[in-house]
């Protein structure tokens, strides 16, 4: 595909389970999958073995997406343990599975002020990379950009957050398209990234509060991402959330392919 490597999945496993997943991926010719925990780890570790396996065998990259119930700036000591918990049990999975990149949602304001919500997310990261650092995971914690501005996870955040703790980050791009009302410059975003990152896009439906719900990704609403993305020289895996992720995430990369073969 060029100068760009580009690879574009599914988030979840449609329903299948994820070993049935990685089989219609890689007969759709798609190059990654995020394994979605959203609502918990409940995979075993002989499953996450079996999955791992199979992905490697189908040169497909593995993300793992944490749990929802996360807030690393609680003030409820018992939120903030089950929080670290759900990120420590992702990354644990994610090693076994041989996923790099997982995936959370980093916490909420709740009145507090911007800088006082982030140097308790900076301190949570950092005792969690020392965790991940203890057990030897080969794994990068990766907070998300979001899509409401009552959340921490904007670009800034995300950004600091990285060069403050070593952590990486997740750049979703339809939600800084809603936390910014719509008007979002692709180009200036890439203009501040590595050359290598971790991505989600999906349609999605917003108001003066931010992201409301992610919908179906049309070629149209793809496009402006896109050609940004063609024209440049990065290394990049790309998930599709839409409600139909796989017949989403086909379209995208033929759009992708499009544009980098002329």
């Amino acid at each position: 595909m060029g100068k760009a490597i580009i690879k574009i999945g599914p988030a979840g496993s449609g329903g299948l389970g994820y070993v049935q997943a990685l089989k219609k991926v890689a007969r759709m010719g798609l190059g990654c999958v995020e394994v979605a925990f959203t609502y918990g780890v409940r995979m075993k570790p002989e499953q996450a073995e079996a999955v791992g396996a199979l992905a490697r065998q189908k040169n497909i990259t593995l993300s793992i997406h944490a749990p929802y119930y996360v807030n690393l700036a609680s003030n409820d000591p018992a939120k903030l343990a089950a929080s670290n918990e759900r990120i420590q049990a992702s990354c644990r999975m994610a090693a076994i599975m041989g996923a790099r990149n997982v995936v959370f949602h980093a916490g909420f304001y709740q009145g507090h002020s911007a800088e006082k919500t982030f140097a308790r997310i900076a301190k949570a990261i950092e005792k969690l990379q020392a965790v991940v650092r203890k057990n030897r995971w080969a794994v990068a914690l990766c907070p998300e950009t979001t899509g409401k501005p009552s959340q921490f996870g904007s670009l800034d955040e995300c950004l600091l957050l990285a060069g403050e703790t070593g952590c990486e980050f997740t750049v979703d791009f339809s939600h800084l398209l809603a936390r910014a009302g719509g008007r979002l410059d692709y180009g200036k975003v890439l203009d501040r990234l590595p050359p290598k990152f971790h991505a989600h896009f999906s349609g999605i439906e917003y108001g003066p509060k931010g992201e409301k719900r992610h919908v179906r990704t049309s070629p149209k609403f793809f496009a402006p991402l896109a050609q940004e993305l063609a024209r440049r020289k990065i290394d990049l895996t790309l998930i599709s959330e839409s409600p139909a992720p796989y017949r989403d995430a086909a379209m995208m990369k033929r759009v992708i392919q499009r544009l980098i073969t002329g």
